[in-house]
C-alpha cells in the first residue's frame, strides 16, 4: 500500500511537479541577487529616521514599504503624475525600478498558477499536495529499506538509479516537506480557507489636529526599527483629522501626527504569524541564504522523478507476470519474495500457477510488502526468501525481519518458508533462517520444515512442491523451466570483448550494456544450458570493452567454452548490476585483497580509481609462472602511482610459499595504520580464500577494537566471493 502510495502519484503528476520545482528553484535565486544588490540599512535606523530621508527627497511621498527581503519601495505624486521607485534607506534617493523584472514575474506566475488564474492556483495546490505525500511515503519506505530510522544514511545496494533516487531523497526529504506544507498553507489563505485574524485596529476616534511634526520628531514612530516595518502610509497633506498608519510584521496601528503618540494598536493573530513564517519558509525572501539551500532541495525533484520512473520501469520489465492473480485480500495463498537478482521470482510464478491450477487463489508480491493484516481470506503465506552475501537480506526485502518481529501473528494462518543459496557457503539460505528464527519467536504457526533450495536447483524445487501439496492435500507438481534472460551477441578477443555503441534509449534506462562498472557482474549463458555463470567485470563502461578473468574448471562447462572460443567468435551475455561491490567515492585508502580471478574486478577498480586515493593490492595465486593475471599492468600502474603497494603471495611456488592471508598476517602493522586511517577493504575470490582472509582481519584488527563485521557495518568491508 505504501509503495503504491508512492509510486503512482508521483509517476502522474510528474510533468507537473517538475514544472513547479524548477519554477520555485528559479526564484529562490531572487532573494539572494536583492540581498546582494540591494542598499544596507544603518544598524539602529528607526521607521522615524527612514521616513524624514524618504520625505526629503520626495515631499509628496505617500507610502514607504519594506519587502521580508528588506527591499524598501516609496510611492509619491509629482504633480498628478504617480511614481515610485526602490529608495536607498540612507539617502531617499531612488535606486531602481519598483516592479518586478520580466523573468522574475513571469516565473512567479508559472510557479503560483502555471500562468493561469484561480485554476491554475488549484492545479498548483493539488501538485503541492502529491509532493508532501511523495516525501512522507517516500521517507517511510526510504527507512523500511534500510531497516529503521536509525539507519537512514547507511549505506545501500541497488542499482545507478536506485542509489541515486534514494540517496537524493535522504538529503531532499526535509526541504520537500517543508516546501510542500508552506505552499499548501499559502494557497489555502488566499482562498480564504485560514482564519485571517491580521491586526485590522479602527481608526481612532479622535486626532489631536495640531500641526504636523516631522517624521524625526514622532516617538512613536522612532520606537520602531526599520527592521520591523512592513508598511508606512502618510496622513493626507493638509488633512488635521489624518494619522499615519503604520504595518509591521507583529501588528498594525496609528500615530497621531502631532503628537507623535500611538492612538491604537491591535496585535496580529497566530494564523497571520503562520503566514509569516510560511512566506519566509516558502520563498526564502528574508532569509536569502536558506532560499538558496530550498532551492537545490526542490531542484532534486526532476532528478527524483526521472530516476523514480526508470525504478518503476525495470521493475515493471523484470518482474513475472501471474495470470489471473487476485487482490490481497482476497487471496487463500499469499506467496511473498525477496529476491536480488530476480531469478527468485520466476520459481515464486511457477508455485503461484500450480497453485492456481489447484484451485487456490493466489496473491503475488515482494516480501517488503509483508502487512499480515491486509490477508484477510489467506491461510498460508508462503516465502520465498534468497540471501545475500553472509546470510543479509536482499536489497528489496531491507526491513521486512523487523516488520515480521513486530506483527502480530493473524490466527489461522500459517507460516510457510523456503531458502535460496548455495551450500557451498558458509551460511547456506541464511536469511531464510533468519526470518524463520523470527517468526517462531513471534509463535507463528509454521507447518513445514524450511525448505532450502541449492543453487537454483530445479529438482530441489520439485521435491519441496511435493511435500507442499502433500500438506496442503492436492497434487501438486513444480515443473520449474529458468526463463533463460535476454542476451546479446559480443565478439571475444582474448576474453575482452567489444562494446557496441548503445541506444538513446539504452542510455536513458540503463539497458543493455550502456552502463557498467569494475565489479559488476557478466552473465554468459553456455550452449546447452539455460543457468548463466558469473562472472565479475575487470572493465568499466569508459573503458569501451568487457573484460573477465576466467579460470578453466576441468568440467566447467561456461569456461571450457569460453577458453576454447577462436578470436571473433560470440557468445551469449548479459549485464547484472553489483552495487554493493563497488569502491565509495571518498579520498581514504582503498585495500585490495584478492586471489585466482578475484584479481579481475580488483585490476578494475585500479584502473578506474587513478591517482585519486591510495590503492594498496595483496594478491595470491598458485604460481608466479601460470596465475600472475595482469603482471604487466600490476607493475605499470605501480610506475604511474595508480597502485601505491604491491604483494604477491604464491602457494605452489616462489619460496616462501604462503596464502594471501599469510601475507596480510605479515603486513598486520600496516594494514591496522591504514583503516585507522578509514580505509575500506575489499575482498574478491573463491569462498575458502574468503573465510581465510576474514579470520586473518579479524586477528588483526582486533587491537583496534574492530573486526570485518564492525567495518562492514560501516560500509567499510564489502566481499565478492563465489
Amino acid at each position: 500500500m505504501l509503495r503504491s502510495l508512492h509510486r503512482w502519484p508521483g509517476l502522474l503528476a510528474a510533468v507537473l511537479l517538475i514544472v513547479i520545482a524548477l519554477g520555485g528553484a528559479a526564484l529562490s535565486v531572487f532573494p539572494a541577487l536583492d540581498r546582494l544588490t540591494r542598499p544596507a540599512v544603518v544598524a539602529g535606523q528607526s521607521v522615524a529616521d527612514l521616513a524624514a530621508v524618504v520625505q526629503a527627497a520626495h515631499p509628496a511621498v505617500e507610502q514607504i514599504r519594506r519587502a521580508p527581503s528588506g527591499r524598501i519601495t516609496a510611492y509619491w505624486f509629482d504633480g498628478d503624475t504617480p511614481g515610485a521607485a526602490v529608495i536607498d534607506p540612507l539617502t531617499g534617493a531612488e535606486r531602481g525600478s519598483a516592479d518586478a523584472g520580466a523573468v522574475e514575474g513571469w516565473l512567479k506566475s508559472l510557479h503560483r498558477a502555471l500562468l493561469l488564474e484561480d485554476a491554475g492556483r488549484l492545479t498548483v495546490a493539488a501538485g503541492a499536495a502529491v509532493m508532501l505525500l511523495m516525501a512522507l511515503s517516500g521517507a517511510m519506505l526510504v527507512a523500511r529499506r534500510m531497516g529503521g530510522w536509525r539507519h537512514w544514511f547507511a549505506p545501500q545496494r541497488r542499482g545507478v538509479a536506485g542509489r541515486w533516487h534514494t540517496m537524493l531523497a535522504r538529503v531532499a526529504v526535509a526541504g520537500l516537506l517543508i516546501s510542500s506544507l508552506t505552499g499548501l498553507f499559502m494557497v489555502a489563505a488566499t482562498f480564504s480557507l485560514t482564519p485571517d485574524d491580521a491586526a485590522n485596529p479602527a481608526f481612532p476616534a479622535t486626532v489631536s489636529g495640531l500641526s504636523p511634526l516631522p517624521p524625526q520628531d514622532l516617538p512613536a514612530l522612532q520606537a520602531i526599527p526599520v527592521a520591523d516595518l512592513r508598511d508606512l502610509t502618510f496622513p493626507v497633506a493638509g488633512d488635521p483629522t489624518d494619522a499615519y498608519a503604520v504595518t509591521t510584521a507583529t501588528g498594525s496601528g496609528y500615530v497621531d501626527p502631532g503628537t507623535g503618540a500611538l492612538l491604537v494598536w491591535a496585535d496580529n493573530g497566530p494564523w497571520q504569524a503562520a503566514w509569516e513564517w510560511a512566506y519566509l519558509l516558502h520563498t526564502g525572501d528574508g532569509a536569502a541564504l536558506w532560499g538558496l539551500i530550498l532551492g537545490l532541495m526542490v531542484l532534486t525533484v526532476p532528478a527524483l522523478a526521472v530516476t523514480g520512473i526508470l525504478i518503476w520501469w525495470r521493475a515493471w520489465q523484470s518482474r513475472p507476470r501471474l495470470a489471473g492473480m487476485v487482490a490481497a485480500d482476497k487471496a487463500q495463498t499469499v506467496i511473498l519474495v525477496a529476491s536480488e537478482g530476480g531469478t527468485t521470482w520466476g520459481f515464486a510464478t511457477t508455485l503461484g500457477q500450480a497453485l492456481q491450477t489447484a484451485g487456490q487463489g493466489v496473491h503475488l508480491a515482494p516480501l517488503s510488502t509483508l502487512s499480515p493484516d491486509r490477508y484477510r481470506s489467506a491461510k498460508r503465506l508462503i516465502v520465498l526468501a534468497a540471501t545475500w552475501g553472509d546470510g543479509d537480506a536482499p536489497s528489496s526485502a531491507k526491513g521486512a525481519v523487523e516488520r515480521l518481529r513486530t506483527a502480530t501473528p493473524p490466527k489461522g494462518i500459517e507460516l510457510i518458508l523456503l531458502g535460496f543459496g548455495g551450500s557451498s557457503f558458509p551460511v547456506y539460505c541464511g536469511y531464510a533462517s533468519t526470518l524463520q528464527d523470527t517468526a517462531q519467536a513471534k509463535g507463528w504457526a509454521l507447518p513445514l520444515p524450511l525448505g532450502r533450495i541449492d543453487r537454483q536447483s530445479a529438482q530441489d524445487f520439485a521435491r519441496w512442491g511435493r511435500s507442499l501439496g502433500a500438506h496442503l492435500g492436492v497434487e501438486l507438481t513444480l515443473n520449474h523451466q529458468p526463463h533463460a534472460p535476454r542476451t546479446q551477441a559480443r565478439t571475444l578477443a582474448i576474453l575482452r570483448f567489444a562494446l557496441p555503441p548503445a541506444t538513446l534509449w539504452q542510455r536513458i534506462t540503463g539497458q543493455g550494456f550502456s552502463r557498467f562498472a569494475p565489479g559488476d557482474l557478466l552473465g554468459i549463458l553456455p550452449e546447452g544450458s539455460t543457468l548463466p555463470r558469473f562472472y565479475s567485470l575487470a572493465s568499466g563502461q569508459s573503458d569501451r570493452f568487457i573484460e573477465i578473468a576466467v579460470r578453466q574448471h576441468p568440467n566447467g562447462l561456461c569456461s571450457n567454452q569460453l577458453l576454447s572460443l577462436p578470436i571473433g567468435a560470440q557468445v551469449n551475455a548479459f549485464l547484472r548490476p553489483n552495487p554493493g561491490f563497488q569502491p565509495d567515492r571518498s579520498a581514504a585508502p582503498l585495500i585490495l585483497i584478492g586471489a585466482g580471478t578475484g584479481i579481475g574486478p580488483l585490476a578494475g577498480f585500479v584502473r578506474a580509481e587513478g591517482t585519486r586515493r591510495p590503492v594498496h593490492l595483496w594478491f595470491g595465486a598458485r604460481s608466479a609462472e601460470t596465475d600472475l593475471l595482469y603482471a604487466e599492468e600490476l607493475t605499470e600502474w605501480q610506475k604511474d602511482g595508480r597502485l601505491n603497494h604491491l604483494t604477491f603471495a604464491f602457494s605452489r611456488s616462489t619460496a616462501p610459499r604462503r596464502h594471501v592471508q599469510d601475507a596480510l598476517r605479515d603486513d598486520a602493522e600496516a594494514l591496522r595504520a591504514l583503516v585507522t586511517h578509514g580505509a575500506r577493504i575489499m575482498v574478491c575470490g573463491g569462498r575458502d580464500m574468503a573465510q581465510g582472509v576474514h579470520a586473518a582481519l579479524a586477528e588483526i584488527l582486533a587491537p583496534l577494537g574492530l573486526s570485518p563485521r564492525s567495518l562492514k557495518a560501516e560500509g567499510r568491508y564489502a566481499e565478492d566471493s563465489y
